[in-house]
């Protein structure tokens, strides 16, 4: 079964031109180069939600937590963590409908 990695996060202050050139030039295509197929990413304008929303796919939860042991995403995930606050992340089975 299709399953997706859901992350949410704040843009630390300060850090948001630096995180902006991170997500566009390493953070999504290593994610691609890791194998996870793009989902949606949603910016939240107005209200008390996390900031980012992402989601990823792979074809499953296995798959998904494999790519999670691996040296790159531990790299993206240590050069991310520079940038933004309030992380959070759950691996799901794909419903095919909004998930939060």
């Amino acid at each position: 079964m299709k399953a997706k990695l859901i992350m949410t996060w704040d843009i630390a202050p300060q850090h948001e031109q630096e995180y902006l050139e991170f997500v566009i030039n390493e953070f999504m295509p290593g994610l691609q180069k890791i194998g996870f197929k793009m989902g949606d990413a949603w910016v939240t304008v107005y209200g008390e939600y996390p900031q980012i929303l992402v989601y990823v796919f792979l074809p499953s939860l296995q798959e998904i937590r494999q790519a999670m042991q691996g040296d790159l995403w531990k790299e993206l995930y240590g050069k991310l963590m520079e940038y933004v606050v309030n992380y959070s992340q759950k691996v799901v089975p794909d419903t095919s409908s909004f998930q939060f």
